[in-house]
């Protein structure tokens, strides 16, 4: 079964726990399933009954000595196939789904501080987007420079979206080697995630038509410490730290290599665009 469809309200655990379960049954080519809502029954996953009580841990049995028998497997037997995620596809009011991971350790937390599952986050996210940007050039545009950045995630945080989630939210969706750029634009324009070495490739092929070898080396060093740690170290107080990293706390010798203070800060913020330009693989038709 690959679509659950809720049209009733359930009252009973047992039969919320049989009704989900029918879904989590696999067969070749099954990697996820669907549940369609219509009655917010998907509460039940916040129930402590849902998990039930931890079992004790059994205790370890005793080794058996090794010997040099070899064992054929009894008649019938077949190995199981490795235990595959489970993938939940969320359908949103755009009429499109997204996938995330079903089986999540985290809980997130709503501006209220009532606990939400991964997918009733990725809905309020949804619904509360439209208020910081229209469309994706928007979105491409504000993400594309250290100070609207900055000001988006402050927004986002206010209305209970901090970073932190947004993180847990960016496993939830397989991107961790992805910008939080990308989760945003998936969640509100279901755009496939771009991983970080993918859009730093493309901003040092546009880059290096735009500036001399040593401003082209420099922010080379920025960008791969950007495919590393993420999109913090493109924040406006890091341009120094990694001017210092770069130059062995030599500023005298930056400065000297790529320009004056106000030169150097234009650069570092003006190459950013070039991470969030529109990608061949995000263009539509």
């Amino acid at each position: 079964m690959r679509n659950i469809v809720l049209m009733r309200p359930v009252g009973s655990m047992i039969e919320f726990k049989q009704i989900i379960g029918r879904g989590t049954r696999l067969f070749d080519g099954k990697d996820y399933f669907t549940i369609y809502d219509f009655v917010r029954a998907h509460h039940h996953f916040q129930d402590p009954q849902w998990d039930g009580e931890p079992e004790e841990p059994e205790a370890p049995k005793e080794a058996t000595p090794k010997t040099n028998e070899v064992r054929e497997p009894e008649a019938g037997y077949v190995t199981p196939p490795p235990e595959r995620a489970i993938k939940v596809e969320v359908k949103l009011a755009d009429g499109k789904a997204r996938q995330i991971q079903s089986m999540m350790a985290t809980t997130f937390w709503s501006a209220d501080g009532t606990p939400m599952s991964s997918a009733q986050f990725l809905e309020s996210l949804y619904g509360m987007l439209p208020e910081f940007f229209k469309d994706e050039d928007e979105l491409r545009t504000i993400w594309g420079a250290p100070d609207t950045r900055k000001k988006l995630l402050e927004g986002l945080a206010d209305k209970g979206f901090s970073k932190e989630p947004l993180a847990e939210m960016q496993k939830a969706i397989e991107a961790e080697n992805s910008d939080l750029f990308d989760v945003l634009a998936y969640v509100a324009f279901a755009a496939a995630p771009e991983t970080r070495a993918q859009r730093a490739d493309m901003a040092r092929a546009e880059a290096h038509q735009h500036y001399n070898d040593p401003q082209q080396a420099f922010l080379d060093f920025v960008l791969a410490q950007y495919v590393k740690q993420g999109v913090d170290e493109l924040d406006a107080d890091k341009l120094t730290p990694l001017l210092r990293l770069k130059y062995h706390n030599a500023i005298s010798d930056a400065v000297a290599d790529l320009g004056g203070t106000a030169q150097i800060r234009t650069m570092f913020v003006g190459f950013q665009r070039y991470l969030y330009a529109d990608a061949p693989s995000q263009r539509r038709a």
